[in-house]
């Protein structure tokens, strides 16, 4: 240490609207060593009790939210602005003055927090266990704790949910995945290296425990205890682009050491999932509705930015809404008797834009009683050998063997794709729900292809919008970029299907992408695979088409959660041409959920 500071806790009670406290220490249990935190309480009467809202995660209690992304806290409804904001969690200003008390500790390893750099570990799990337990301990605490908090703040609430610590009441895990290797790490088995770097270099890295030059970089105060040494900021981190990489399946010890049991999860929850996050902020959310234990658990879907609907006057009055019923007993909705309805849905109707919250308050919204929608009638769309995508009637017979070809290993700057197109639909027809994906594939040499030939196949699926002027609709992504409707992957050597685990469903194939099942293809053999499509909800209207898009790598829409990785996409595994193949017995389709019209 290059320094010691004895003066670690401060409690200010004239500063601010509220009482504030930092640095309060937790003592981790078993001696697993100790959280940093920051408590913000409202000014009431001695003796007052009230419940917390606990985050805990790896982006710096301290650091605020303008310093942390200035142009997103711009744009953050001026009622959440506060001298203690921070980047995607709840105001301690707003929720202070609503009767709530705020924990915001730092993950271990990060922060002011000592320990090992381990994000979404088991260890770090257990960590975030005893913050809460501890949060329900003390004077000023009503004994009842919420987690409310965006993309990690959320994701991590499914982890410690499950394992049930004791004073925790209910969570609003918003636009957060609940399986780390499906929902984040390996779309379909294919590594997102790109989103993983840009993120643990920018937002992680930047915040070890014992960092030096934090404040100089204005990025947070320096570490109380002082900067440790090159060598103990090594050893003291997981680095999660290292892991990410060199760890490919489900039972390797990096993956299967952050699985958890979503039916274990039994607490009361409200989750919000992005229409527009279709590589991180969807997927998670409508799979931990569809699988948590919880009897009352609610599913909410919004649109635009991932930072921004967070703090909107709608999506507060909703989450102040259900935690008011859970922890304060004050429930006006009926979330706490289920007579809340389950599912609100927004309709993605229009040519509205993209990145215009004001247009996207235009579209219709709907209630459900369930998802998936009870009445969805799920209807297969077939791909002929023409590039069409036929809507209605059977599969088109086809008398003899023939593909659709396109090059492996295509990237965004050189796309290797086919596209099949529907005809200009005849009235409006609205799709929302699961979207699964049948094709026979193979793969075969070509002029850079090793010797032996490509061994496997790397699937990008992605389903597009067309006006009727024949002009792409696009939607909003994570950041504000354009999106399409949806997107899929599969990695064909990880194409077994679990078909007698209990979430398999005729219009999701489940996987467990284990090593044992690892198959590589042999080039020239077609090989059927089922591929899953993320959720989605696009109306569709008189005269617009949809588009199926098959490629070898991302196309537009990928934006930061790019597959580019040359350890996990070698040329010699991948390179060579991949074709569906069309002929007799060869059903080639895309199974879409169409809802019925409501009356």
């Amino acid at each position: 240490m290059t320094k010691q500071v004895q003066d670690i806790y401060r409690k200010d009670e004239t500063s601010f609207d509220y009482i504030y406290e930092e640095n309060s220490t937790i003592e981790l249990k078993d001696n697993k060593g100790l959280v940093r935190c920051n408590i913000y309480r409202p000014k009431g009467p001695s003796g007052a009790t009230y419940p917390v809202l606990v985050t805990y995660g790896p982006y710096g209690k301290d650091i605020h939210y303008s310093q942390f992304h200035a142009e997103s806290y711009k744009d953050v409804d001026e009622e959440h602005h506060s001298p203690h904001s921070a980047w995607e969690t709840p105001d301690p200003g707003f929720w202070t003055r609503n009767g709530y008390a705020v924990v915001r500790a730092d993950e271990l390893g990060l922060g002011q927090s000592p320990g090992i750099l381990d994000t979404m570990s088991g260890n770090t799990s257990r960590a975030f266990f005893d913050v809460i337990e501890w949060a329900a301990r003390q004077l000023w605490s009503s004994g009842k704790v919420g987690l409310l908090g965006i993309s990690y703040y959320a994701g991590s609430q499914w982890r410690v949910a499950a394992l049930r610590p004791k004073g925790l009441a209910c969570i609003v895990p918003w636009e957060g995945m609940s399986d780390y290797y499906r929902d984040r790490c390996r779309h379909g088995g294919i590594l997102s290296n790109s989103f993983i770097e840009f993120w643990w270099n920018r937002q992680v890295i930047t915040n070890q425990y014992g960092r030096p030059g934090r404040a100089a970089r204005n990025w947070g105060p320096d570490t109380i205890e002082g900067d440790l040494s090159p060598g103990e900021l090594q050893q003291n981190c997981r680095d999660q682009t290292v892991d990410n990489t060199e760890a490919s399946f489900m039972d390797d010890e990096y993956y299967a050491s952050r699985e958890y049991n979503m039916q274990d999860i039994q607490v009361p929850f409200l989750s919000v999932a992005n229409w527009g996050g279709i590589l991180l902020h969807l997927r998670g959310n409508v799979e931990g509705f569809i699988n948590a234990g919880s009897q009352l658990k609610y599913l909410r879907f919004v649109t635009g930015r991932h930072d921004l609907p967070f703090y909107t006057k709608e999506g507060v009055e909703m989450q102040k809404s259900f935690l008011d019923a859970f922890l304060k007993g004050e429930d006006n909705a009926g979330w706490s008797t289920g007579k809340a309805p389950k599912v609100g849905l927004v309709l993605r109707k229009g040519d509205i834009g993209y990145n215009n919250a004001e247009s996207e308050e235009l579209y219709p919204k709907r209630f459900e009683t369930d998802w998936p929608i009870p009445d969805t009638k799920y209807t297969k769309f077939y791909l002929t050998s023409d590039r069409k995508w036929i809507g209605t009637g059977p599969c088109p017979k086809t008398e003899h063997r023939t593909q659709v070809s396109y090059n492996a290993l295509g990237n965004l700057k050189a796309q290797h794709l086919v596209q099949f197109t529907t005809s200009a639909f005849t009235s409006e027809v609205e799709f929302t729900g699961h979207v699964m994906a049948h094709l026979n594939i193979s793969a075969s040499k070509n002029s850079r292809s090793s010797k032996s030939g490509p061994s496997d196949i790397d699937l990008f699926l992605t389903i597009r919008h067309l006006d009727s002027k024949g002009k792409e609709i696009l939607y909003t992504g994570t950041v504000g970029d354009p999106v399409p409707i949806t997107k899929g992957w599969l990695r064909a050597s990880l194409r077994m299907v679990n078909e007698q685990s209990p979430r398999s469903k005729p219009w999701y194939p489940h996987r467990e992408y284990l090593s044992t099942e690892e198959a590589p293809i042999v080039p020239g053999e077609v090989y059927p695979v089922d591929i899953e499509i993320w959720p989605t909800n696009i109306v569709v209207q008189c005269g617009e088409k949809l588009v199926f898009e098959v490629s070898s790598g991302d196309t537009q829409g990928a934006g930061l959660f790019e597959h580019t990785s040359a350890a996990d996409r070698s040329e010699k595994k991948l390179q060579g041409i991949n074709s569906i193949e069309f002929g007799p017995g060869l059903e080639n389709w895309v199974l879409m959920p169409l809802i019925p019209p409501r009356k």
